[in-house]
This record gives C-alpha cells, structure tokens and sequence, in this order.
C-alpha cells in the first residue's frame, strides 16, 4: 500500500511538472499581450485551461493528499523557474522574452506592433491611460515583458507606468 501510495505521488509531481512546463511554452508562443489585461473571454479561457489540465496532474487521485502533493510541485517549480530567471538572465530571456519597442519619438513602429499583435487602437488607449493625447507626443512606448505597456513624454516631463491588471501567476512571455 505504501509503495502504491508513493507511486502514485510521484506520477503527480512528474505529471504537474509537465504540465507546468506546457502551459509555460504555450503562453510564450501565443504571446505577452495576453497576460496584460483579462478580458472576459480571457478570464473563461484561464478557468477553463485549469479544469482541462487538473485531470492531466492527479489522475484518479482527487484526495487531499494528491491535491496538496500537486499544488506543493506547482510552488516548487514556479520558485525554481523564478530562481534560474533570476540566476541566469540568458534563460529568463528565453522564458520572458525582451520588452518590444512601439513608439520612438512620435513615430508608430509598424513591424513590431504586427509582431506583439497589438493593434493601432489598443496602442492609442495605452497611450491614453498614461495621460498623452497623441502618439506625437509619445517619446517612447514600450511593450513591457509582463504585458503592459510603459509611455514616456518629455512634453509633460513625466515616466507614465500605468499597471494593468495582470494575473500574477501566469508566467510572462513574449
């Protein structure tokens, strides 16, 4: 029965590792716009993400016991990942990606806006949200690592670093 038991425990923390893992590289594939600001559809993605992948981490084992040996990998992993971000900035380059360029001195960088997915409208309430009426008056605009976007103006002698709502445990990506 012990042996069982330990078996058991083990195929959840390898399976929520590889679960981690996926869900890791798939938000970085799809993107860092997506973290910045849930919206609805987001919001029911994420819950519904999280339902299809609890099956895929304990199994048959829906104790407390399969739960708490699930969620301690999922705070393990998370503090390992963090730690070698920290450790080693090559590899949270790779995890995070770089932060993204959209506006140098009032001028629109097209190529990295179709890069970053993030359309003209979507740039100019950015834009807005820290105060600046138009993006001629934007010195630069930067898509951040974790999905926001930073403005800075000099015409108003002010950084503008508006935080968005971010769902602080998804792994930020590119």
């Amino acid at each position: 029965m012990n042996g069982l038991l330990h078996n058991n425990y083990t195929s959840i923390v390898i399976s929520t590792i590889a679960v981690y893992l996926f869900i890791v590289v798939a938000l970085r594939i799809f993107g860092k716009k997506e973290l910045a600001q849930l919206s609805v559809v987001d919001l029911v993605f994420i819950l519904l993400i999280s339902n299809a992948v609890q099956n895929a981490m304990v199994g048959p084992d829906t104790s407390l016991g399969g739960g708490l040996v699930a969620a301690s990998t999922l705070f393990i992993v998370n503090y390992v990942l963090k730690y070698f971000q920290y450790r080693f900035p090559g590899f949270g380059k790779i995890v995070q990606g770089d932060a993204t360029m959209l506006i140098y001195k009032g001028k629109i960088l097209e190529s990295h806006l179709e890069k970053a997915k993030i359309t003209t409208a979507e740039l100019m309430e950015a834009v807005r949200e820290h105060g600046v009426e138009s993006i001629a008056e934007v010195d630069l605009a930067v898509l951040e690592v974790d999905g926001n976007i930073s403005v800075l103006s000099d015409q108003y002698h002010k950084k503008t670093v508006k935080k968005r709502r971010v769902h602080k445990t998804l792994t930020k990506q590119n």
